[in-house]
């Protein structure tokens, strides 16, 4: 099953996240922000980064850049609450940036798995 980087500095969502996936038999990988996030990506595990886009220790949009670099088949999808400037700058950016697919907080976690699914099995033979 596919690999999928969630990088997300608020423990809760992290772990809802993890929750959720795990029990779509995901492989989860975490990292509290971006610097984890860029040390924990395995190009041969990690099919999908999720990251958050304002966390400490580098953001999620240098997250992006860098995922990009390194296996630029891997699907993106960025999430954020935005801080003070809101959330659609920041996910316009990461649009641009590369990121498949972006969710402002609060979200359905229901149409993030469902996006989830339709990302990881584009790709996929029939």
């Amino acid at each position: 099953m596919a690999g999928i980087l969630i990088v997300e500095d608020d423990r809760d969502l992290r772990e809802m996240l993890k929750t959720s996936l795990l029990k779509m038999k995901y492989t989860v990988i975490e990292a509290t922000n971006g610097k984890e996030a860029l040390l924990h990506f395995k190009p041969g595990i990690t099919d999908m980064v999720i990251t958050d886009l304002i966390m400490p220790d580098e953001d999620g949009l240098k997250v992006i850049m860098k995922i990009k670099e390194i296996k630029p088949s891997t699907k993106i999808i960025a999430i954020s609450g935005g801080g003070k400037a809101g959330p659609g700058n920041y996910l316009s950016l990461a649009s641009a940036l590369g990121a498949d697919e972006v969710f402002s907080k609060p979200f359905s976690i229901h149409d993030l798995l469902k996006k989830i699914d339709e990302l990881l099995n584009l790709e996929q033979p029939d």
